[in-house]
């Protein structure tokens, strides 16, 4: 087949031996199979910011470190150069995040090398060797539905562990290997410490796992796992191995809703006062 733009740099290099066909083409990135030294991978080419259709950007990127404090403030500016560091930390956070969680247990494809905005990694298979199909397009009996929400609440712990939520988790970026359940699609990954969102994400993966699975196993529709491993985060007694029960007993207390704006207040003009500060210091150091 005809070698992709994207795709050239890494057949020049020697990193990437064939093309050998497209596999999908989705919101963020096109995936081909390639040959690489005798095995067969997946290489993910990303798209530009003007050809994505993925929405609400700046709220799953709250919380990522850019390079240094211009590169933040351009980022926040959305100037030229802000537009391009944040294209950059974009593409950087899958196979940042892969990384991470590959390390941490998490069941990801594993990532073989990141060149020239293209991500070559492991080629997830069923039990027949063919390409794993997304849990969309697959029709369990109840007993697999109970087990497989299981292994992924499991999952959405041990990422929460490692620091990140998935952030767009759901049956259509889920694959089914032929070990079971891997997860996919990691370039919107939220930093779960520094992201104002984290809970609500975290709370949306949560349920879009439960969602799928309930179809097959109802009972599952009635679990509050969300809530449940939030308050154990929260606390720092969150565990990869901590027993979960799916049940929360919320707090129906009246929430104090001017301290809780108070505090805020203060805690904004405090970081405008350090923003200042640090503006200044920079301005100082700048050559006349």
């Amino acid at each position: 087949m005809k070698i992709p733009k994207g795709l050239q740099p890494l057949i020049d290099d020697g990193l990437v031996d064939e093309v050998i066909r497209p596999l999908k083409s989705g919101k963020e990135a096109a995936v081909y199979l390639v040959a690489c030294g005798g095995e067969i991978r997946c290489a993910k080419v990303y798209k530009d910011a003007e050809q994505r259709g993925f929405h609400k950007l700046a709220e799953y990127q709250e919380g990522r470190k850019a390079r240094g404090s211009r590169d933040a403030r351009a980022m926040g500016r959305r100037s030229r150069h802000g537009r391009r560091e944040q294209e950059t930390a974009w593409k950087n956070a899958e196979v940042d995040a892969l990384y991470r969680l590959s390390a941490a247990g998490v069941r990801v494809p594993r990532p073989h090398l990141y060149h020239e905005g293209v991500l070559v990694m492991e080629r997830i298979v069923d039990a027949d060797g063919n390409v794993a199909p997304r849990l969309n397009d697959v029709v369990p009996e109840p007993e697999a539905a109970r087990a497989w929400h299981t292994f992924l609440i499991g999952q959405i712990v041990r990422m929460l562990c490692a620091g990140l939520i998935h952030g767009d988790l759901s049956e259509f970026n889920v694959l089914l290997g032929a070990a079971g359940p891997v997860i996919i699609d990691l370039p919107q990954a939220v930093d779960a410490a520094g992201n104002n969102n984290a809970f609500r994400m975290l709370a949306r993966d949560v349920g879009n796992v439960t969602a799928y699975c309930g179809r097959y196993a109802p009972e599952l529709l009635d679990t509050e796992y969300a809530h449940e491993i939030w308050k154990l985060y929260e606390n720092s007694e969150l565990r990869p191995d901590s027993p979960l029960t799916g049940r929360f007993e919320h707090d129906t207390r009246r929430a104090d809703v001017g301290g809780v704006l108070l505090q805020i207040d203060e805690a904004r003009r405090e970081a405008e006062r350090r923003q200042r500060g640090r503006d200044e210091a920079e301005a100082a150091a700048q050559p006349e």
